[in-house]
């Protein structure tokens, strides 16, 4: 197996292939006059199994073609097979059609991948709200891999959280999948808020079941925070209710328009997020979680 970074995380593509055991791949990267991508596969990957990485966060349609044209290069350059690890996979919002005319992104990135090559897809913590089986709109072997646990293991070892008085909260009914993962980390406690969208920029979050954070310490978790504002809704309704401490973790920490100093603004005394987004708040790393899916998928060793 050799692991071929793309240009947008190259530190995650190096973890990995040392948890692997796997070649790390040199790739050349630069831009036509025109603004156009050139990719250059420096190595050698005939009869290989090619694991292209990239991250496709905050410059998704860049990276996108980079992915598209490393995948068909691979493919041509004699590769046995091509497996697709977009730690951040992007256009996943768009998973179906909410008004006439609307393109279902999450669709048509899925069929790109596929005819650009690539014969399996790994992501972590994929951004999926009413599509419950990715595997099936993927249609090629697909492994969903999470850094959710990783991420409870760090507050414990942190000591920003207690695990014998923490309740895990997802800020919505989506993000209860990963306070659940959290908490069996920490053989806690979770809950979900609910949260009610006005617009694409302003939400209402609210309770409709018992959530018992009184005097305990909250670990809110998500798999993105764009923006921060479900966040900064549900740690203020979680610091009315009486929480002692409100700690976010988060796997894709994407944290535009100034959302870090918001959220500490509002309250939150913590936000630390994984490698899939580096950033000031990264502490994880998620290549264990991706070498995992690799292994699952028959690919590493190590």
């Amino acid at each position: 197996m050799i692991i071929v970074p793309g240009s947008s995380n190259g530190p995650l593509a190096y973890r990995v292939a040392k948890l692997t055991g796997a070649r790390l791949a040199k790739v050349e990267y630069r831009r036509f006059p025109d603004g156009e991508k050139y990719v250059r596969v420096l190595d050698d990957v005939s009869g290989e199994d090619a694991v292209f990485l990239q991250s496709a966060a905050l410059s998704p349609d860049e990276y996108l073609v980079e992915t598209f044209l490393a995948s068909d290069a691979l493919k041509d350059l004699g590769a046995r097979s091509v497996t697709v690890v977009l730690s951040y996979f992007p256009y996943a919002r768009q998973d179906e059609r909410f008004k006439p005319g609307e393109a279902v992104s999450l669709v048509t990135v899925s069929k790109l991948l596929r005819s650009a090559g690539a014969d399996r897809l790994v992501t972590v913590d994929v951004h999926r709200h009413r599509v419950l089986d990715m595997s099936k709109l993927v249609g090629i072997p697909y492994v969903d891999a999470s850094a959710m646990p990783l991420l409870a293991r760090y507050a414990a070892d942190a000591g920003l959280v207690d695990p014998g008085r923490t309740v895990v909260v997802g800020p919505d009914a989506e993000a209860e999948q990963w306070a659940e993962l959290a908490a069996r980390e920490l053989g806690a406690e979770h809950a979900a808020l609910v949260k009610t969208r006005l617009g694409d920029r302003e939400v209402k979050v609210s309770v409709t079941r018992g959530v018992d954070v009184r005097g305990r310490d909250v670990l809110l978790v998500d798999d993105i925070i764009s923006t921060g504002g479900t966040i900064r809704e549900a740690s203020k309704l979680l610091a009315g209710l009486g929480a002692r401490r409100i700690v976010v973790g988060v796997t894709h920490a994407l944290l535009v328009e100034n959302a870090l100093e918001k959220m500490l603004e509002d309250g939150v005394e913590e936000v630390f997020s994984s490698d899939t987004v580096p950033n000031q708040t990264t502490r994880v790393s998620a290549a264990p979680a991706i070498a995992g899916a690799l292994r699952s998928l028959g690919l590493a060793g190590g």
